[in-house]
């Protein structure tokens, strides 16, 4: 038990150390590491959630101090991701989880390619008026919560594919993940009861004591072999999981 737990933080420290400086992977990575580790879906996507919602309030405590965030780029955000992420959550923590595996590691799999098309593709020049930041946010919430992790691929990447700033970005969507987050993991916990989510303290510590380093890194760090390395990492551990 004492291994698992700091399986746990190991795991919620690397995979926050790549969300603070992608604006993604923290769900993806975690989620992927559970699976692989033989945690149900729902479960591993409930825990990672639950870890998330301390993760992601220091992240983006950090990115407003570093001045990273856009806010009415979060204002637009944050409603839509909240409405999907709870549908998300409500629909995976009411389906089998055996039958939902299969399916959880291809989305992953799906999730770990569009991270590496996003790596090499240039995107036009576009303002936070876009009229897709509401529909992505939508979106990206509804996979975040039945893939246990997606918020960052999905938003980060097509807001940074459609010309948005990319430090600023990174900064508003690791700022409003806490909102979606603390959505999908109320409904987590109302469906599912605390004691099947014990094990998320573990991916807490490690999360939150990597937290404040990667903002510092978002500045500083080239994110194109970031983003390669992950997808690899994504891609890899959800083949093997889904075979």
């Amino acid at each position: 038990m004492t291994s698992d737990f700091f399986f746990f933080i190991v795991v919620g420290f690397c995979a926050q150390i790549v969300d603070g400086a992608l604006g993604m992977a923290f769900g993806v990575l975690s989620t992927t590491s559970l699976l692989a580790f033989g945690v149900p879906a729902a479960n591993a996507s409930a825990m990672t959630h639950v870890a998330e919602m301390f993760t992601t309030a220091a992240s983006g405590i950090s990115h407003a101090y570093h001045r990273n965030v856009d806010w009415r780029l979060v204002a637009r955000l944050a409603p839509a991701g909240m409405i999907g992420g709870a549908i998300g959550a409500y629909l995976l923590a009411n389906i089998d989880g055996k039958a939902i595996e299969p399916f959880v590691s291809a989305y992953l799999i799906a999730i770990g390619l569009v991270i590496l098309y996003k790596a090499f593709r240039p995107p036009p020049k576009r303002d936070v008026r876009d009229w897709m930041v509401p529909p992505v946010g939508l979106f990206g919430g509804v996979l975040d919560a039945i893939g246990g992790g997606g918020w960052g691929p999905i938003v980060t990447s097509s807001l940074v594919s459609r010309g948005h700033d990319l430090k600023r970005v990174i900064g508003s969507t690791n700022f409003t993940e806490f909102a979606v987050t603390l959505t999908i993991s109320l409904t987590f916990i109302l469906t599912l009861g605390w004691s099947e989510l014990d094990s998320a303290i573990g991916l807490i510590i490690g999360g939150v004591i990597a937290a404040p380093f990667g903002a510092i890194l978002v500045k500083r760090l080239p994110v194109r072999p970031l983003m390669v390395a992950v997808s690899m990492i994504i891609i890899g551990t959800s083949a093997i999981r889904l075979l």
